[in-house]
């Protein structure tokens, strides 16, 4: 059991979801202002490997700590590929899309593109776990879909595989939510054992995929690694990366996939404005920025929306009895 956990079972459940909100909000923040750093400011030719680094440093971390009896997940037998999957599949596309979409796109795109994420999440949700979002929940994701489009159809900075990277980025994300839902319910393996596990899996594909495509020996090339400034930013990507991860989990475990979307979607209201200031290639239009402002306006109304309703009628309603039985309680 972790410090996190010891720190949270001392305190109310409201407390641990409010935290663990907070934790990953944080964490999506400054990785995405590292992550744009490294791949626009320093120019780093690898996105692929840079998630490499992440995912190592995950895998790392988890192994000592489980050495040293700080955190525990069952140790590997043959039948923990069957009970992940396909958990490792999402979580190396949200890894691998999001850091190539973050090097194509200018951070204000970026984010405003992110908002499919709620809607795919919305529609994961009812199918895999049984819940439906409210018909007012469902008017504020399509004013921020309505916002995206807008925006996307003046951005002077259109890149075709950008933008195709960050929609399959947010389907990714909306399924790896969901799943890791899924699976913490089942209790195989822990939040621990999932990030592990989907590190361990997915290391050896990514890593031949890299290779193959030549993108390890661009890193190689690369002439600022022994830059402080560069190294620096480069080893808290990694590191950043699996704190991340394990946000995402401990904020899904103690709320709802849906509940993560939401705060991811209130850290981007910042990443959104900053973003036009960092990397230099934002172009600004006034199409393009009101755009981007319709978005931003039916995220706040749809997190007021759903933060209103925590502690009142849900907005959320559970169909399927089984799945009623089991979930923690979602917004």
């Amino acid at each position: 059991m972790g410090l996190l956990d010891r720190f949270g079972d001392s305190g109310s459940a409201t407390f641990m979801r409010l935290f663990s909100a907070l934790f990953y909000g944080f964490s999506s923040f400054l990785i995405i202002v590292v992550n744009k750093i490294v791949l626009t400011t320093y120019k780093f030719p690898s996105y692929q490997c840079l998630a490499l680094g992440q995912m190592v440093t995950g895998i790392v971390v988890l192994f000592f700590a489980r050495q040293l009896s700080i955190v525990d997940f069952p140790g590997f037998s043959t039948d923990i590929f069957r009970k992940i999957w396909p958990l490792p599949l999402f979580f190396l596309g949200n890894l691998v899309l999001g850091l190539g979409g973050t090097q194509k796109l200018n951070l204000p795109m970026f984010i405003i593109l992110r908002r499919f994420t709620i809607l795919f999440t919305m529609i994961a949700e009812y199918y895999v776990l049984g819940v439906k979002a409210s018909r007012t929940i469902q008017m504020t994701v399509f004013l921020m879909i309505f916002g995206a489009l807008v925006a996307a159809s003046n951005d002077l900075a259109f890149d075709l595989v950008g933008y195709v990277f960050i929609i399959l980025n947010d389907l990714c994300t909306s399924a790896n939510g969901v799943y890791t839902k899924k699976k913490l319910e089942a209790k195989d393996l822990g939040k621990y054992g999932l990030l592990f596990y989907n590190s361990l899996f997915m290391i050896v594909p990514i890593s031949i995929l890299a290779f193959s495509m030549g993108e390890i020996d661009k890193a190689m090339k690369f002439e600022d690694w022994l830059t402080i400034g560069f190294l620096t930013q480069f080893l808290l990507s990694c590191f950043m990366g699996f704190i991340l991860n394990y946000s995402i989990v401990l904020c899904t475990q103690h709320n709802s996939a849906l509940t993560t979307n939401i705060v991811g979607v209130l850290k981007n209201l910042f990443v959104t404005y900053i973003g036009m200031f960092l990397g230099g290639d934002y172009n600004f239009t006034w199409i393009n920025f009101t755009g981007i402002n319709i978005s931003v306006f039916g995220s706040l109304i749809y997190s007021y929306v759903t933060f209103r309703k925590i502690d009142k009628s849900k907005e959320i309603i559970v169909e399927k009895p089984e799945v009623q039985q089991k979930a923690p309680a979602t917004v």
